[in-house]
């Protein structure tokens, strides 16, 4: 078995918990779907945001969605200027038999502008 990992950020549209909450849920939930694993397949899970961001942790939407055994790690990006704002990044580290050209990243949203080459439309 391999550790892969799945690469995904989404823009919000306000610095308050419901839209960090949903935003992280909603990326979550998108990469969970276009790469078929089980919280149980997860080593661990590292979110980040912009320093715009900081009315809740974007983990908290991981343990509402019951995955309350995995590692979760909430970072904030460093404020490069001009840099995209109210971004929350994902990368999730499963154990899989995948291969890399099989792991599917999603960013979703505003979020389309930083890997346009890894947008399937």
């Amino acid at each position: 078995m391999l550790v892969r990992g799945i690469r995904g950020a989404i823009t919000v549209d306000a610095n308050n918990k419901e839209s960090i909450l949903s935003g992280a849920k909603e990326l979550l939930l998108t990469l969970q779907k276009e790469n078929d694993f089980n919280p149980t397949d997860i080593v661990s899970i590292f979110f980040s945001v912009t320093p715009d961001l900081n009315a809740a942790f974007p983990a908290a939407a991981a343990r509402e969605l019951g995955w309350d055994k995995v590692p979760l790690f909430d970072l904030q990006e460093i404020p490069v200027p001009k840099s995209l704002a109210r971004c929350i990044r994902i990368l999730i580290q499963i154990n899989c038999y995948k291969s890399q050209e099989e792991i599917k990243h999603c960013y979703l949203k505003g979020a389309e502008i930083l890997r346009k080459d890894l947008i399937k439309k």
